[in-house]
């Protein structure tokens, strides 16, 4: 605020300090302890005999509550602060982060929680439970459709890929907590996008072009298999792995990542570079390659989007629902 900057650095003015803000800080101070003494009131007044932890306890959840302080319309000037609010939110918050993928569930909860008419439907935890669901897969599906148009774009860049992926950690499945914000964990390496599984292990993800790649199969002795572009891309992965092997000690001691039981998965390609090849042919030349690989999958950018699509229940383009 204006008169923290003005108190605290002394840029704007000379001398004493400021009568005004030492006012207003002194009221704050005072409405603050009023508030503890009339709170202590009301329980002396209600007879009941509360032990100064339960006393504590409940002063704490009434000054967390005015963080939900609400600005009646009809009554200008005056401000209100409902009870309870804050134990809702962090109820809401925490339904969010284990059973709903919401991006942001501190601000969602909050944002809900001032809505008396979002309260009124979620008094009812089924149906605000099943409201939020489907919130939720709207969400996704508006956000696959973003991925798709990326995808499917024959000028996007491995940045470009990147950059939409890694905003939607949840295309991957629900077996990830989430995308490290740190994708340099060994020198030299720099992971595209690095997911930690639900078991506290690194799941690393390494992106190639999509529509813009070269061919991912060919024909060799009557049979189709990968490319070089394929083999080159899972030895990257391999490397990648190798390193945080090699360096998991400092790893989990700096970082508090566990990379020893790391795996990798490797996006490359679309089957639309390959008009002449049916889609299911590609699938399979992927996965005998991977049915041959411990650590590492190979999957096309389309793939991806099919698995996601299943989890959401769809089986038309959810652009269109």
């Amino acid at each position: 605020m204006k008169p923290e900057f003005e108190e605290r650095f002394r840029l704007l003015e000379d001398g004493a300090r400021s009568e005004v803000n030492r006012k207003f800080v002194s009221s704050i101070f005072y409405v603050v302890a009023q508030s503890v003494r009339d709170a202590g009131q009301r329980l002396l007044a209600s007879g009941e005999s509360r032990t100064a932890e339960e006393f504590l306890t409940g002063l704490v959840s009434a000054l967390e509550d005015g963080q939900f302080v609400e600005a009646p319309v009809d009554r200008p000037g005056r401000y209100r602060i409902v009870r309870g609010r804050a134990e809702t939110a962090l109820w809401l918050e925490r339904i969010f982060r284990n059973r709903i993928d919401i991006e942001d569930p501190v601000e969602a909860a909050c944002r809900i929680v001032m809505s008396p008419e979002a309260m009124t439907v979620l008094a009812n935890e089924d149906v605000g439970i099943h409201l939020l669901k489907a919130v939720e897969l709207k969400r996704k599906s508006e956000a696959l459709g973003d991925i798709r148009r990326v995808i499917e774009d024959v000028n996007a860049t491995e940045y470009g890929l990147q950059r939409v992926l890694q905003a939607h950690p949840w295309i991957f499945g629900g077996n990830f907590l989430g995308a490290e914000v740190r994708r340099r964990l060994v020198p030299g390496d720099e992971i595209d996008i690095p997911l930690i599984r639900s078991d506290g292990s690194l799941h690393v993800v390494e992106l190639k072009k999509a529509m813009g790649a070269h061919a991912i199969v060919k024909r060799h002795r009557g049979a189709w298999v990968p490319t070089a572009a394929v083999h080159d891309a899972a030895a990257q992965a391999i490397n990648y792995l190798v390193g945080l092997d090699e360096d998991r000690l400092r790893i989990r001691s700096e970082l508090g990542i566990e990379v020893r039981r790391s795996s990798a998965l490797v996006l490359i390609g679309h089957p639309a570079i390959h008009p002449e090849i049916p889609e299911e042919t590609i699938c399979e030349v992927l996965r005998t390659f991977n049915s041959h690989m411990s650590r590492v999958e190979v999957l096309t950018y389309k793939e991806l989007i099919d698995s996601a699509e299943r989890v959401l229940g769809y089986d038309v383009d959810p652009a269109n629902l």
